[in-house]
């Protein structure tokens, strides 16, 4: 049914968001908005609002934002006609009557609706049927008891031209009819109709409220020419927006929701109506494309119901082309907040092989194991071909270029052109400081500090270049305005800001020991203050308010170190405590600097030497400390 703008305005003026949302989400009053915890991540602290006299809501943890239609789409797995009626019979409202011809279209893909679901009840039937003894023992072979046949809708199609066009002739319908709803096939030199599924395992393919809209097939006979038959383009079924299992995957995302309100449950795209059905077994959501390529309009369906599907594919080479092929008509559509991960189930196998051979938990731990987008991409095209000469590099970082640039959101193009040439940097690393013999050969500069007549280095520091042994930051340091080590610090405090808790007084004072990081360390402060928990993702936030492109430089700059506090797979308390020794070395430098300052504006003494060269040599006691990486090893 189609909805003009008037009466959209109209039901949206009778209901106010805060009551509407409300429902769902706990929410009081600050000043003229209501506040409460987002319904779509995990958190502690309120990031979520709502403005009755705007009449929208906006998540700043997740980056979600629209009315009380989106907002019922969102939560409840509704779609936009589901969401409208259902807050029109709240507003008391009268749905519009759709004009005649669309009146009359609508009867009529109902009566082929009606159809479809008596055919579905009969393929049902023939399956427990004599008839259906082979396609039992098939299902028995892949270890679907019966007790889940019903639950699927499977069915058995017989080995006749005729059968299920006779059944449901006798039922009243018209032959021409059922050729409009794909159970037919007419041939084309006017013989009569004659079925289009014989001899071949059924699977009812849904719309998003459950009604059977068309079918897709599996052959009993091995050496059938399609081994998967759908049925065509109708006026009910759409192959490009359909996806095979979507109402019972959206069921499964609800309940879990429901269960678990702030934690994120996987979403699946397979590759097979079987590996559909062993995922929904499992308890995951799964859906599958039906054998074609994800086309847009399926992506979209996708992101309304979860902000990442993961895509599974089998790991031969039809699945990484089907991969690959994702990946390109994904990248112009990625937005915040709007992407996929990748899954590869190991050892050749498919999802139903998994469930079948070691247990749901087995698959659910499988098709958990994710790549995030911009590692798949990034892998992709790294193995496109040999990277044995400079000619071959210089194409890899011009088809990672060519990547991010299809992306059309700006800011996410520019983060993924970071990230992708952060990825490059790792795999070409440069060459070691003063090629590794303490002098510079090979083009590379010496550490110069800063106070010393070069670019790079510490502020403060008023000794010569370190000793030729010194790994780590000097290399790195080169040409760049901002030291690696504290981008490292500074990104691992976003990331982490419980970290920073204990040191709120020395963020405001000190920050991180650079200028250009000032705001940033103001705006953990205040978060601090805020008392932001540990789950809140506080990243999230810093992009929505425009950190993105400093986040993604911090994040370059850091890989460049490899610092262990970052490394996910360390244990947490270690890696506290070894960020904790890093940040008080930058805290104990600034101090000691802000100390020479003072001296330099009191009276000069025998005193006030000592104590300016002791604080001189801490200083560079530190820097050497830090240059070194000696507050990464295991004694601190």
């Amino acid at each position: 049914m189609r909805f003009d703008d008037r009466f959209l305005e109209e039901l949206k003026s009778r209901l106010r968001p805060s009551d509407v949302v409300g429902k769902t989400v706990k929410l009081r009053r600050q000043g003229r908005e209501y506040a409460g915890l987002s319904p779509f991540t995990k958190e502690k602290s309120p990031s979520f609002f709502v403005n009755d006299d705007k009449g929208f809501y906006h998540c700043f943890s997740s980056g979600k934002h629209g009315d009380i239609i989106s907002f019922l789409q969102e939560t409840e797995r509704l779609t936009f006609s589901e969401a409208v009626e259902r807050l029109a019979a709240e507003a008391g409202m009268s749905l519009p009557e759709p004009d005649a011809r669309a009146a009359q279209d609508d009867r009529k893909r109902a009566g082929l609706g009606d159809w479809m679901e008596l055919a579905a009840a009969w393929f049902e039937a023939e399956l427990r049927r004599p008839v259906g003894k082979d396609a039992r023992a098939y299902l028995d072979r892949r270890a679907l008891p019966e007790d889940q046949w019903s639950r699927f809708r499977i069915g058995f199609a017989p080995n006749g031209r005729m059968a299920l066009k006779d059944y449901l002739v006798a039922k009243g319908a018209k032959p021409g009819d059922l050729v409009e709803a794909g159970l037919l096939i007419a041939p084309e030199d006017g013989g009569a109709p004659y079925d289009r599924f014989r001899d071949r395992i059924i699977f009812p393919i849904t719309d998003t409220r459950g009604k059977v809209v068309s079918f897709g097939g599996r052959a009993m006979d091995p050496n059938a020419r399609a081994k998967y038959l759908n049925g065509p383009e109708t006026s009910l079924f759409h192959k490009s927006r359909v996806l095979y299992g979507l109402y019972d995957a959206r069921k499964i995302l609800h309940a879990a929701q429901a269960a678990a309100p702030n934690e994120q449950t996987p979403m699946l795209v397979v590759e097979g109506y079987m590996d559909v059905v062993a995922c929904q077994r499992a308890g995951l959501a799964a859906v599958a494309a039906m054998g074609t390529a994800l086309t847009e309009e399926q992506m979209e369906a996708l992101w309304r119901l979860h902000p990442e599907p993961t895509l599974c594919f089998d790991g031969d080479k039809a699945g990484q082309r089907a991969a690959s092929r994702a990946i390109d008509r994904a990248l112009p559509l990625l937005k915040p907040g709007r992407s996929f991960r990748f899954s590869i189930v190991s050892g050749g196998k498919d999802p139903d092989d998994v469930l079948r051979e070691q247990g749901p938990a087995a698959l659910k731990a499988q098709v958990t194991q994710t790549t995030p987008f911009v590692e798949a991409l990034f892998v992709r095209e790294r193995d496109l071909e040999p990277l044995d000469t400079p000619e071959r590099k210089a194409g890899l970082k011009q088809r990672l270029r060519a990547a991010a640039g299809t992306i059309a959101d700006k800011d996410l193009a520019a983060a993924y052109k970071d990230d992708l040439y952060a990825r490059l940097d790792l795999l070409f690393p440069k060459p070691a400081y003063g090629g590794g013999q303490g002098g510079g050969q090979g083009g590379d500069r010496p550490y110069t500090p800063r106070g010393g007549g070069g670019g790079g280095g510490w502020k403060g520091r008023e000794r010569g270049p370190p000793d030729p042994g010194i790994r780590g930051v000097a290399r790195e340091q080169i040409g760049r305005r901002l030291n690696p080590f504290h981008a490292a610090v500074a990104i691992a405090a976003v990331d982490h800001p419980a970290w920073a808790r204990p040191y709120d007084e020395a963020l405001e004072r000190i920050g991180f020991g650079e200028a250009r990081l000032k705001r940033l360390a103001h705006e953990i402060f205040e978060a601090l203050i805020d008392d932001i928990g540990e789950d809140t993702p506080f990243r999230d936030i810093l992009v929505r308010k425009g950190w993105g492109e400093e986040l993604a430089e911090l994040d370059r700059l850091a890989l460049t170190l490899k610092p262990p506090f970052l490394d996910p797979k360390m244990d947490r308390e270690r890696a506290r405590a070894l960020w904790a020794a890093c940040y008080e070395a930058i805290v104990e430098v600034g101090d000691a600097q802000r100390a020479l300052l003072a001296m330099r504006e009191e009276a000069v003494t025998a005193a006030s030497l000592t104590a300016t060269r002791d604080l001189r040599d801490r200083i560079a006691i530190l820097e050497r400390q830090i240059s070194n990486l000696e507050f990464w090893q295991p004694a601190h």
